[in-house]
């Protein structure tokens, strides 16, 4: 017989419990089973069934919370308790990082699951000016209780603004009446756009230079010094010299990895989704030649949740390039987001791709030094990896192509808004907003006069039409409190307030804020409580915007109020107005 300290029988049948053990008698009760919540045996089998073979690594949580998601429309509470259990984590982080991205539903015991299908509706600048917020209501009217209809933050579609997401799938240019037919027929799949494939880009010539680097032909020197002389930048928003970060971390210690990131979450951007879509060769062995020349062994893709037919592109096309052996130095892995815009920070990216909640982390020590997984790590943009064949062969082709306005080189702009041509423009560095407009993008909306324009997405700031003759590049805009980032410009017109304009990107802050620190947590609920008010507090907005861009983690807090402080700056008298309408 054992017995415990009690000198109870520990294997009786239940074993001890508190009705056994007198009170006042000091001895503690045993419990009849263990703590914490238990596996049953169907949800432990539904959770194998998934997971099949595939690995059991802390890193690949979120890449098993989507087959979860995907198979039940949901997550249940006993089948993260299985998927805890098997691959021996806590409960706590299996639930702390499912709760922390948007598109992952978890239900508990005893709640109701939602409904099969889910549209989300993107409540963000460009698409509430072209009608989100009237389609939000009619498709409730039209489909709930049995279709679940939510708003959300940007989804890449801005070019053909409205648009909705069909359980993650994108349908642009939406009306009630489309989206209500799509459901109805069950035409939930993605759109699979036409682009080169890789037959076609291979014989144009692609993969040339990559065959010519792992031949020993072409020297990495040469190729870092072909990108420092071409002043190649960060494509993503940050502008940093892609030669000089490449030699950097080439210098550190092996093992190197490398990120990729195409998570743009930006309001106005979807300039990376309109080259992988179309081009994604060009991206692969940019992405490739990177790995070679800082010798990294894997190579992670962390792509925007909301692009999964990008995602079926990559599968495929990466399959292709694998079994015509230009893999032969390193692993290449595809990451899904889930839904969270911070992530698009570079390293809250990496917490993310490691399996957790996408946490900005603080600086130094920089990825480029302790990165992914510890290591050094290379990040880059999907379209500075797509420029990096054109600059590094021959004669490095477009990218070449003269700017004006005294800068150098090829932008790509993402045009949204009130214009008649909105998407991905290729243009001059140098180009002015207003020729962005008048001369790549059709001019104005009929009956829509130039108002303002952000050239940076959210939170590159608000300048008026009168100041829309400014150079846009890296350095033209910070002089004027704004910044280009990653080039996303979304045009105003006379139809727009622009007290609801700054409501709806405060709003969008105060959702994607990740908690971690309090100036951002805090900060974006009180700017957005204080911008609702009919009369601003100017002074108290100031002081809120400097704590937020002082103390601020990551560039979320840093940036979020500049739309708020140009609104102030230029827009005074329209604010007053507001404040005089409101009374």
């Amino acid at each position: 017989m054992a017995l415990d300290q009690t000198g109870d029988d520990v294997n009786a049948p239940n074993g001890p419990t508190k009705r056994d053990v007198p009170p006042g008698s000091g001895r503690r009760a045993s419990r009849s089973t263990p703590k914490g919540r238990q596996v049953d045996e169907s949800s432990r089998r539904e959770t194998l069934e998934l997971l099949g073979e595939l690995p059991r690594r802390r890193e690949l949580l979120i890449e098993h919370l989507h087959l979860l998601q995907d198979a039940h429309g949901c997550l249940h509470a006993r089948h993260l308790a299985a998927l805890a259990a098997e691959m021996r984590l806590s409960l706590a982080e299996v639930f702390e990082t499912a709760s922390f991205y948007a598109h992952f539903d978890i239900v508990m015991d005893g709640e109701r699951a939602p409904p099969p299908v889910t549209i989300r509706v993107c409540n963000s600048l460009s698409c509430a000016m072209a009608g989100s917020h009237d389609l939000l209501r009619d498709l409730e009217a039209r489909l709930e209780p049995h279709v679940r209809v939510i708003p959300a933050p940007c989804m890449g579609g801005c070019a053909r603004a409205p648009v909705v997401s069909i359980n993650h799938v994108l349908r642009e240019d939406a009306t009630a009446k489309s989206v209500a037919s799509d459901v109805a027929r069950g035409d939930l799949a993605p759109r699979m756009p036409a682009h080169v494939g890789f037959d076609a880009y291979r014989a144009a010539g692609g993969y040339r230079l990559l065959e010519d680097l792992l031949a020993g032909r072409r020297t990495v020197e040469e190729v870092i010094a072909a990108l420092k002389a071409a002043e190649l930048k960060g494509m993503g928003g940050a502008g940093f010299p892609t030669g000089r970060k490449w030699e950097l971390v080439r210098a550190e210690s092996a093992p190197r990895l490398m990120a990729v990131n195409a998570d743009e979450g930006e309001p106005g951007t979807f300039k990376d989704r309109h080259y992988l879509e179309t081009d994604p060769h060009r991206f692969i062995e940019g992405m490739l030649i990177g790995a070679f020349v800082v010798e990294a062994a894997d190579v992670y893709i962390y792509l925007r949740g909301e692009y999964p037919q990008i995602r079926a592109i990559l599968e495929r096309e990466l399959a292709m390039v694998a079994a015509a052996g230009f893999l032969p130095h390193v692993a290449v892995h595809l990451r899904r987001g889930a839904g969270s815009y911070v992530c698009g920070e570079e390293s809250a990216m990496l917490e993310s791709i490691e399996g957790r909640r996408g946490l900005p982390r603080h600086k130094p020590p920089f990825p480029s030094q302790v990165g992914l997984f510890g290591h050094p790590t290379l990040i880059n943009n999907v379209e500075t990896l797509w420029w990096v064949r054109d600059i590094v062969d021959g004669a490095a082709g477009r990218f070449h192509s003269p700017g004006i306005n005294g800068r150098k080189g090829l932008r790509s702009f993402s045009v949204s808004g009130r214009v008649r041509l909105p998407g991905v423009k290729l243009a001059p560095a140098g180009i002015t907003a207003r020729e962005l407009i008048e001369k790549h993008s059709g001019g104005m909306l009929p009956g829509h006069a130039f108002k303002a324009y952000l050239p940076g997405g959210a939170s590159g700031g608000i300048l008026p039409a009168a100041m829309a003759d400014i150079p846009l590049d890296f350095g033209t805009l910070e002089p004027h409190g704004c910044f280009i980032g990653s080039a996303a410009l979304i045009v105003l017109s006379d139809h727009d307030d622009m007290r609801q304009v700054a409501l709806n990107l405060l709003r969008f802050f105060e959702e994607e804020s990740c908690g971690q620190c309090s100036p951002c947590r805090v900060g974006t609920e009180k700017a957005v409580a204080l911008l609702e008010r009919p009369v601003w507090d100017e002074a108290l907005i100031e002081e809120l915007a400097t704590a937020m861009a002082d103390a601020s983690i990551c560039g979320l807090g840093q940036a979020a109020m500049n739309p708020v402080k140009q609104i102030l700056r230029h827009f005074r008298t329209e604010i007053a107005g507001g404040a005089e309408g409101a009374r």
